[in-house]
């Protein structure tokens, strides 16, 4: 997961991260966050808003031709937008990408 410093929503971005991976019950699966201070970080051009949850490299979840922001970010929900996937979704697609 990318977050950019005191991102309100990295906290519980991080904790939905980890029940998807429990309740989806996959292989070995490892977590990792960092945190991009500026667009000239490396791990800026994998960010779509903060935070950008990634499976394997790769945004699940961003729209296609979204370009790397180091701003905030809301998702489509179930349930309306919010600051991050809901655990469900994770669980979506941590299972459709075989992790």
């Amino acid at each position: 997961m990318l977050s950019i410093p005191d991102c309100p929503n990295g906290p519980i971005a991080i904790e939905r991260v980890h029940a998807a991976v429990r309740d989806a019950r996959v292989g070995d699966v490892t977590v990792e966050a960092a945190i991009v201070h500026e667009a000239g970080d490396v791990t800026a051009a994998l960010m779509h808003g903060s935070p950008t949850i990634l499976i394997d490299g790769r945004d699940p979840f961003a729209e296609p031709g979204t370009v790397a922001s180091i701003s905030c970010r809301l998702y489509r929900t179930e349930s309306g937008p919010q600051g991050c996937p809901t655990v469900n979704e994770l669980i979506e697609v941590i299972r459709s990408n075989d992790c």
